[in-house]
């Protein structure tokens, strides 16, 4: 079975408070991006019960493989089930330590695809609690679509917006942000901004109204990234924010936007929805 793992950018992100347990309260419009990884599993008839064959091409991965997300997935419903032997393949395209979520997607993914392959019978609940165990946004790519994500990320709302017709332009300069770092450095606001209504205002209100409160701390470690946000401004965009805890970052446009002439170990897409 095949599946292409999508990624997914945060219109606004309010840090609202640090938790008790260490996570912290966030409220977060998440948006899939037509940028995919892809997931191949497959039963191995000669292997043995709950073996894992596993490889990884394309896009740097940092860290051991039972770290991946997708090796933690196949883990986690081994403690429920007895897996046939499998063999994983992933051709890694979302950068790692980008916000936009492509490991959480790729493990996600993963759950889905074993459920659907193997027959397990677990329903949208069941996936999206052990979703909610591999990280705090997996449970979001259960689901192709807009959705208000409170909590730690794992509250999820739909959000009826329509982004058809416009074009993303999409950057990545090749830093990798720490997710902990981030959230550390930052100062939480205290109070929820209602996002999910703010982002049905129209666009050209979203700079004002959809501030991404993790930017500052992360711009202020890396410069560049607040750079390329004013690049994006500069170009046209009608909204342009760093995407989740970074280091990418987009722009929204009325039309294909210009391509600027970017350091060669940059990394960028441009799409229309």
């Amino acid at each position: 079975m095949l599946t292409f793992p999508f990624a997914k950018i945060n219109l606004g992100l309010n840090v609202v408070r640090r938790r008790s347990d260490g996570y912290h309260e966030i409220e977060s419009v998440m948006v899939p991006v037509p940028l995919t990884d892809a997931l191949e599993i497959r039963v191995d008839e000669s292997g043995s019960a709950n073996s894992i064959s596993y490889t990884r091409h394309g896009a740097a991965i940092d860290g051991p493989v039972e770290q991946d997300l997708v090796h933690k997935a196949i883990r986690a419903l081994q403690q429920a089930h007895s897996l046939p032997a499998l063999e994983v393949h992933l051709l890694k395209a979302i950068p790692m330590g980008a916000g936009l979520g492509g490991g959480s997607s790729d493990g996600t993914h993963a759950l889905m695809m074993l459920n659907t392959l193997l027959d397990l019978g677990l329903d949208h609940a069941k996936l999206a609690v052990l979703a909610a165990t591999l990280g705090s946004d997996c449970p979001y790519f259960l689901q192709q679509r807009p959705q208000l994500a409170r909590g730690r990320g794992e509250l999820l709302e739909p959000v009826d917006l329509d982004l058809r017709g416009h074009h993303l332009l999409l950057v990545n300069p090749g830093i990798h942000v720490s997710t902990a770092t981030a959230y550390g450095a930052c100062v939480p606001t205290g109070g929820l901004l209602d996002l999910g209504q703010r982002v049905l205002r129209p666009i050209g209100e979203w700079p004002q109204l959809l501030p991404n409160t993790l930017a500052a701390p992360v711009i202020a470690m890396h410069p560049e990234i607040g750079q390329l946000v004013e690049q994006l401004y500069a170009a046209g965009a009608d909204y342009a924010s760093m995407s989740g805890s970074g280091s990418s970052v987009f722009g929204i446009f009325r039309s294909a936007p210009p391509i600027p002439a970017w350091p060669t170990h940059y990394r960028y897409w441009s799409a229309i929805w």
